[in-house]
């Protein structure tokens, strides 16, 4: 999923924890569901940001003087104004666009 065109809301929301549980029948397995597709988006975001802002890198090693380039402030305000990966992943997962699966489920089902 591309977090950029995401419907998700960029401050927090109120949710229905019975509601959000209902697929997994465990609100500690939804969380923990959605906390590790955070962190995946978390780390995809991450990436990006850094292989944009490397484009305006500048080979000086000088501390003293730091250099402001609009196109980075640009960049970074962007990154800021869009949801967190914690919302993006909660949207994805309601929506039904997260796969997951629990071994030791499937393990016991077996057997």
């Amino acid at each position: 999923m591309d977090y950029k065109k995401t419907n998700a809301p960029t401050n927090t929301v109120t949710r229905n924890m019975v509601a959000l549980s209902s697929d997994t029948g465990n609100i500690y397995e939804t969380v923990c569901i959605i906390a590790k597709r955070a962190n995946q988006i978390a780390v995809e975001m991450k990436t990006d940001l850094e292989k944009k802002l490397q484009e305006f890198a500048s080979c000086n090693d000088n501390l003293e003087e730091v250099f402001e380039n609009r196109e980075q402030i640009e960049i970074s305000r962007y990154y800021e104004k869009l949801p967190k990966p914690v919302l993006i992943a909660t949207q994805e997962y309601i929506e039904g666009k997260v796969y997951y699966k629990n071994p030791e489920k499937e393990k016991s089902a077996i057997e």
